[in-house]
């Protein structure tokens, strides 16, 4: 990915708009000006980039800071001809600025801890479960730890992590060192719960990710198994990553309250007869407007399904957290109007008050 070019590019693009605005400062300039920045971010975005991420990468460039320098110039280039047009140019570069301390300094660690209710007739007393998914970090920091001790604070009965804890493009000697610091930080706090720790395998995670959870009271899915629990009203069944992405897994009712685990949300397209299955790898999307929502899923579930709990046929229901992390390495490490969350999801009796 091709940075400093780009940058170098897009900024020669900026100057070119700016002349054409300053030789006619009116709205018809300002516009075409725009479109034809817009056009050469976009071209430029797909060339000089190596694939779909690095691409956004680039682009969020081209919009937060080679934007706001155009709307900054347009601004004070039109302030005596336009006094309307240069308070435009001014309330969208706030809003650009607004826009990106939001998106890259607040939200991607601005926790917030969802909860849902479900009722089962299956259920014999009340199960409190934590759902941690895509922690996808390249380092183990403040963040981090406040997530695993927000998890230990909300004292749950069972945990269910759904993959993607790891994300570092550095090599395995980082790798290896970003895991023992994330088994030392969990074993410190500890990571435990009553009714067990439950963990599936993630698209990001290497062929080492059960390395972080050595030594730790926790049960690891490398390939589809299912559990009856330590309870006579539950049974869990964990996912493989593969499985997890097939529309053709197809996993038994059960007596029990059944729980289906997996990475990708796409198993819910198949004849799953679980009651509850929990899944992540979505993020929410990490960037949502108002009224369309996520800009992309990257699965293939219908989108009013990838994101939080959504009630399905046969009296089934989907949790798709948007997950604590963010996508690593190429990608920019953005959020908005999706913060990182932890689900916390209390299961009662049908017939509890």
């Amino acid at each position: 990915m091709n940075v400093w070019l780009y940058n170098a590019i897009m900024l020669a693009i900026v100057v070119g708009a700016l002349s054409l605005v300053r030789q006619q400062p009116a709205w018809r300039t300002a516009l075409s000006a725009t479109i034809f920045g817009g056009a050469g971010m976009v071209v430029c975005s797909l060339v000089l980039s190596h694939g779909g991420f690095g691409a956004l990468a680039l682009l969020s460039y081209g919009i937060f800071l080679h934007g706001t320098l155009f709307l900054a110039g347009t601004a004070v280039l039109v302030a005596k001809a336009s006094k309307r047009l240069s308070a435009a140019a001014v309330l969208g570069c706030l809003s650009f600025i607004a826009v990106a301390v939001d998106a890259f300094l607040i939200e991607p660690t601005w926790l917030e801890v969802t909860r849902h209710t479900i009722r089962s007739p299956k259920l014999e007393r009340p199960l409190k479960i934590v759902v941690l998914a895509d922690l996808q970090t390249d380092v183990i920091g403040e963040f981090e730890r406040r997530v695993f001790e927000q998890i230990r604070a909300e004292q749950p009965d069972m945990i269910l992590c759904a993959g993607d804890y790891l994300q570092t493009g550095q090599g395995r000697e980082h790798e290896r060192e970003l895991s023992e610091q994330l088994n030392r930080l969990l074993a410190e706090l500890p990571f435990a719960a009553p009714l067990g720790v439950y963990l599936v395998e993630g698209n990001v995670d290497s062929n080492r990710w059960t390395d972080s959870f050595d030594g730790l009271p926790v049960t690891l899915f490398r390939q589809t198994r299912s559990l009856d629990l330590p309870r006579d009203d539950l049974r869990l069944t964990g996912l493989s990553m593969n499985d997890s992405f097939s529309d053709r897994v197809e996993v038994a009712a059960s007596d029990r309250f059944h729980i289906c685990l997996g990475h990708c949300p796409n198993f819910a397209l198949g004849p799953v007869a679980a009651d509850l299955m929990v899944a992540g790898h979505v993020h929410g999307g990490q960037v949502r407007l108002p009224l369309v929502g996520p800009l992309m899923t990257l699965c293939r579930v219908p989108r009013r399904w990838a994101v939080g709990l959504s009630r399905l046929d046969e009296g089934r229901r989907l949790l798709v957290s948007r997950g604590v992390g963010m996508e690593r390495n190429e990608a920019p490490r953005i959020r908005f109007l999706c913060r990182p969350e932890l689900v916390v999801l209390d299961l009662l009796p049908e017939s509890s008050d």
